[in-house]
């Protein structure tokens, strides 16, 4: 059977889906992945687990694109994360925060696409490699929403920010 899972890739498998699932709850709660509230802790935790856990997973006998993707999303989730807090952002540490945090996701979405479409349904896959046209259709669609999504995103905190309260209690318009 070409297509089984080792434990390890099941375990994988089930995390990887759960952060993505996080991940979109947080986006339609709170229309942002907030790495300080519990939701977007929780995506963070489950995506370092997900990159961990997929590094010893090798179906070619040696590391892949999605073993690049795993390390270049642990390397810019310290970003996103911290971005507040880093004095060179300045007043875009916010909307880098955004831009990171949704790029994790998209970055996630990729060896995710690639491996359902390769492996299911398991007699007969959707798609034979990355290169299939059904794949890059749907890399397509996740870059399409990750674009339009950052957008929406950036725009609705550009908004936010325009609209400060005073002490006082009055909206102050900048």
């Amino acid at each position: 059977m070409p297509n089984h899972l080792s434990l390890l890739g099941i375990i994988h498998t089930v995390i990887s889906i759960v952060a993505i699932i996080v991940a979109i709850i947080a986006l339609f709660r709170y229309g942002k992945i907030n790495p300080a509230n519990g939701t977007g802790k929780l995506y963070i935790l489950l995506t370092i687990i997900t990159c961990l856990t997929g590094f010893p997973i090798m179906k070619t006998g040696h590391p892949s694109a999605g073993h690049a993707l795993g390390v270049i999303i642990l390397v810019i989730l310290p970003v996103a994360v911290y971005a507040r807090s880093i004095r060179f952002f300045g007043k875009g540490a916010d909307y880098i925060q955004i831009i990171i945090m949704s790029l994790t996701l998209f970055f996630s979405m990729i060896p995710a696409t690639v491996e359902t479409l390769t492996r299911l349904p398991i007699d007969q896959p959707v798609a034979s490699g990355p290169d299939s046209p059904i794949v890059k259709m749907w890399l397509g669609i996740w870059f399409a929403l990750y674009i339009a999504g950052t957008l929406y995103q950036l725009i609705k905190l550009r908004k936010q920010k325009k609209v400060t309260p005073t002490p006082g209690g009055s909206v102050n318009l900048t």
